[in-house]
């Protein structure tokens, strides 16, 4: 990311309500793809009280209204969503099985894009091999990272609302198994949307990113999974500022970060959890497992030793630091949403 765009990220920080966030370089992908197929939805009101609105219904539903209608199914491939008057780009990933299937939205970091986040975080790829469809969507054009509830821009939480609604009215969805993860912001605002949508999430993945969404006083229980390194500069694991240089340097003095664990307790303890147990899956690998919450939901925290602000798993990018090889976030992700109970 150039010195302006990272300068545009820290005021999008210091700007919002939320106290946290960061900046995600640009990532080894494939290239920008054409985005053909193309569908309109007005505008809507706040997600919570579409969520609300829905909520006794799903709850009744076992498939979507999409296992029906196998002539207008959503293929794998480049898609695009018109909402309240943004044409909204995003990547559709569709197992080959009759469904119905559980869905997972990938929500990139700030100043990366779908295809880098596709190709980063392996999601479409493994994902339907496990059942799962992938939405990898894509930012507000013209923006470099999603809006965070709360603070000025496209309401992002409604349009993501929407965008699961299309996936269900188009393919063979499970209503109650919809999960989102994400990198970095893309992480902030995966776990923010625990409370934006009001339950209707079954999980959330948080990569390098879980201080940047505090929780809501009351959160349906959900099940929750992060993954953080203790020498990320750009979220730091223990708080603070982020660390930049140059000209970003008096900007970055702004930004005060929580630190992970205690975002995590505070995540926990919303969620009326037992306390934690402590293990060690690998070496220089902890585990905090909040195994007993309101109705199944379970919390987990990875924290990689050593481990940058990146994503655990095959692909290093040195430049954001260490990655953690034998830790695969992307397989360990979908244990957990699989082992989820279903809203």
């Amino acid at each position: 990311m150039g010195r302006s765009a990272a300068a545009t990220a820290l005021l999008m920080l210091l700007l919002g309500v939320l106290p946290s966030g960061c900046a995600t370089p640009s990532r080894p992908g494939t290239g920008r793809p054409p985005f053909p197929a193309s569908t309109s939805l007005p505008g809507r009101a706040s997600a919570p009280a579409q969520a609300q609105g829905r909520a006794r219904e799903r709850l009744r539903a076992t498939v979507s209204r999409g296992c029906a209608a196998s002539a207008h199914r959503l293929a794998s491939g480049s898609h695009q969503l018109t909402f309240a008057g943004l044409t909204r780009r995003y990547l559709l990933a569709v197992p080959d099985s009759p469904g119905p299937h559980p869905v997972l939205l990938n929500l990139h970091g700030l100043g990366s894009d779908a295809a880098e986040q596709a190709a980063y975080s392996r999601l479409p790829r493994i994902g339907p091999e496990r059942g799962y469809i992938v939405i990898t969507p894509r930012s507000a054009p013209g923006r470099l990272a999603w809006t965070l509830p709360h603070t000025a821009g496209p309401d992002d939480a409604a349009y993501l609302a929407a965008l699961l609604d299309e996936v269900e009215g188009r393919q063979c969805v499970h209503p109650g198994r919809e999960f989102a993860a994400g990198l970095s912001y893309g992480a902030g605002l995966a776990a923010s949307l625990v409370c934006a949508l009001d339950g209707r999430l079954s999980g959330v993945a948080a990569v390098a990113g879980i201080p940047i969404a505090q929780p809501c006083r009351t959160p349906a229980p959900t099940t929750m999974v992060a993954f953080h390194g203790t020498a990320d500069r750009l979220v730091p694991y223990g708080g603070g500022h982020p660390e930049t240089g140059g000209e970003l340097r008096n900007l970055a003095a702004l930004v005060v970060l929580p630190p992970v664990e205690q975002t995590m307790d505070a995540w926990a303890a919303a969620q009326h959890c037992s306390p934690p147990a402590t293990t060690s899956p690998q070496p220089r690998v902890r585990l905090r497992v909040w195994a007993s919450c309101p109705r199944g939901a379970t919390l987990r925290l990875y924290t990689v030793e050593g481990g940058g602000h990146t994503w655990p798993g095959p692909i290093e990018v040195p430049r954001l630091g260490h990655t953690a090889r034998d830790l695969d976030a992307s397989r360990l992700i979908l244990d957990t949403f699989d082992r989820a109970p279903a809203h």
